[in-house]
Formats: structure tokens, C-alpha cells, sequence
């Protein structure tokens, strides 16, 4: 069978390609190695962070085109994936203050130390903390499900257990290597995460992709009623956000190990664990370290963090989103099918060229 075109992976940018390409009036077969929704990579989850970047203009400029693009994605499945909490980032340096007050003056406030912890008692504030009220969660798995309720009601086909074991440029076409045969499609999307460099060999020069298994940790409050509002912490590089029913989420950002992602473990590594949890009782007072749950997730990351979205002939990539992708869900939907179409470009920053140059 012949399509318009294939994407290979259903997470959540995956979904957001079916879901823009179909509502173009593309035919699209989704095709995904596993299940709808599974575990096994980078998009499920309860809840990821949605906060414009404190000291970079393009990424915080990106985000803020990313916002409407979620109201809309809401509307559209009648889901509440965005919830506005506020954010804020601590351990700064002076720098990144500056940089921050020149990028956010409208939109942004920054706070002494004490205001901070008169605020926000449950954590440990020494030097000036940057406050965006409009930072907030979004919910992951209710994204990716609501991604692919949307898709299909555009016409999108999904295909579950259907790994894609080759892909082939052959006379105008891709063909893809599939369980029981072959399909055909006049354009292939790639987003498959760690899986992405195995599948284009020789067919897109991807820059390395390193697949880490990362570790976060939800902690108990130790006392109700605190404020926990989303965090990045500079001290140590961590992040996280209060989920509700479940805890405060607390992880050091590409921290994990190298992991193949057909052979993963998900258990977490004594030495990384043990340093999240001194992290914790050192950064984050209103927490118990002794009431915790470990959960695991895979990053597919580049060498810079910046991602891959590019396309080579017939095939488009996106890829190494690097653990802070998902707040760009719909946005990278739209590049994608700007990609596909040849309607719009892509920022050049995410260009498989840009990868081999200096930054």
C-alpha cells in the first residue's frame, strides 16, 4: 500500500506530525514499534515542565510561539494538557539575572532570596530568584493520547507492534521494511528518538545521538499546604514540579547513563541515585528523602542539547530532543509538516547542518 506519507514513532512528536500532516489532507500511516502509549521512551509520563528559557532569547521566543499552539491542541481535543503554575529558576548568577531582566521585563519578575522563601518555604534560596508566572505543567501521557485522538479523526491510520526494520529510497518513493511485508510512502517522518540513527544510516547525516536512561525521583512534602511551583535549580542542574496525587518530581538533568534502549533496565544507578538524594535534602528542605519513588525515562540527546529537526530528500527527521522537547510538542508539529509540504522552513539552529558547525 502506498501513502502520502509514514511516520516512524507515536510518541508525542510523532503524534503532533500525523496530527498536522492529516489535518493538511495528507494520508498518513502511523507506524510504532510497540504499543500506543507505551513506557519505553521519551513521551509518557505524567507531567513535564512548560518554561520559557530564562537566559535564551531564540528558545524563550520558540516557546512563547509554542503557547497559543497548546490552547489550540486543547480546544481541538476537549483535553486539559496545560495548567499555568508559575515557574521559577534559582541558583543564578549575575549574568544570567541581566540576560534574564532584558528578555522578560514584561512577563517576568526577579525576587531576593528572602521573598523567595517567604513564598516558597520548601526550598533553599541563597542567591536572587527569576519568577515567570506564566510557566506552568503539562500533562505527557494525556498529550500523546489526545496528539493521536485528533490525528485520527483527521484520517490518520496508527499501526501498533509495527517496528520498521529498514528503509529504502527506491524509484520516487520510501519503502519501509515492516512485520509481514513492505509499505510504501511518497515522504518518511523519523521520530524515533534513540532508535532514529540505527534507521538512518547513510539516509540523513544525523550528528551523534547518545540515549541516556534518566532517573527522577518523586518526593513527599514533608508538611501540606506548601507552594510548589515548577523549578529549574542551577546548583546542580535540576528540575522539577509538584504533579498532583503524586508528588514533587525531582531529577538532575542529563544525568543518566548511556543505555541501549532495547536492553534498558529501568533501574536506577546507586551513584546518580545517591546524588539526587543529597541534592534534594541540601536544595529542597520541605522535602522527605525517606518518602520517594524512583521513576525512569530515556533522553535521545545531541552533543549541543539542540535539536534535530531537518529534512533529506524524501525523509524528515526529528530527533534529540534532548529531555526538553515536549513543551514544543505542536510546534514541532507544524515545522514538521512545514518540512513535508515545503509551505515553511525550520529555524537554521535545528538544521542537520548547523550540528557540524560551531557554535
Amino acid at each position: 500500500m502506498t501513502y502520502d506519507v509514514a511516520v516512524v514513532g507515536a510518541g508525542a512528536m510523532g503524534s503532533a506530525a500525523a496530527r498536522a500532516l492529516a489535518a493538511a489532507g495528507r494520508e498518513v500511516v502511523v507506524l510504532e514499534q510497540f504499543t500506543l502509549g507505551h513506557d519505553r521512551g521519551g513521551s509518557h509520563g505524567g507531567t513535564r515542565l512548560f518554561r520559557p528559557a530564562a537566559d535564551n532569547a531564540d528558545l524563550a521566543r520558540l516557546t512563547e510561539q509554542a503557547r497559543p499552539l497548546w490552547r489550540e491542541l486543547e480546544a481541538e481535543s476537549g483535553e486539559t494538557l496545560f495548567e499555568v503554575t508559575g515557574g521559577i529558576d534559582f541558583g543564578v548568577d549575575d549574568t544570567t539575572v541581566d540576560t534574564f531582566r532584558s528578555l522578560h521585563a514584561a512577563t517576568g519578575e526577579v525576587l531576593t532570596a528572602e521573598a523567595a522563601t517567604e513564598r516558597w518555604p520548601g526550598f533553599r534560596f541563597e542567591t536572587p530568584v527569576l519568577h515567570q508566572p506564566g510557566s506552568g505543567r503539562l500533562y505527557a501521557d494525556r498529550t500523546v493520547k489526545a496528539l493521536q485522538t485528533v490525528a485520527s479523526r483527521h484520517g490518520a491510520e496508527f499501526r501498533v507492534q509495527s517496528p520498521v526494520h529498514a528503509l529504502r529510497v527506491h524509484d520516487g518513493f520510501v519503502e519501509l521494511e515492516v512485520p509481514g511485508g513492505a509499505l510504501r510512502a511518497q515522504h518518511v517522518v523519523v521520530t524515533a528518538g534513540p532508535w532514529a540513527p540505527r534507521l538512518l544510516t547513510g539516509l540523513a547525516p544525523l550528528p551523534p545521538i547518545t540515549c541516556t536512561q534518566e532517573q527522577p525521583r518523586f518526593f513527599a512534602p514533608k508538611a501540606d499546604g506548601l507552594d510548589w511551583t515548577s523549578f529549574l535549580n542551577h546548583n546542580g542542574n535540576s528540575y522539577g514540579l509538584f504533579e498532583p496525587g503524586t508528588g514533587v518530581k525531582v531529577g538532575l538533568h542529563g544525568s543518566g547513563p548511556v543505555v541501549d534502549p532495547d536492553t534498558r533496565d529501568f533501574e536506577p544507578e546507586p551513584t546518580r541515585d545517591a546524588e539526587l538524594i543529597r541534592h534534594v535534602e541540601q536544595w529542597f528542605p520541605g522535602l522527605d528523602t525517606a518518602r520517594s519513588t524512583t521513576i525512569s525515562c530515556l533522553y535521545d540527546n545531541t552533543p549541543s542539547d539542540t535539536f534535530v529537526i531537518d529534512r533529506a530528500g524524501p525523509i524528515t527527521v526529528a530527533v534529540g530532543f534532548s529531555g526538553q522537547g515536549l513543551k514544543f510538542v505542536p510546534l514541532v508539529g507544524e515545522f514538521v509538516r512545514g518540512l513535508v509540504t515545503g509551505a515553511a522552513a525550520v529555524p537554521s539552529r535545528f538544521r542537520m547542518a548547523s550540528h557540524n558547525v560551531p557554535r
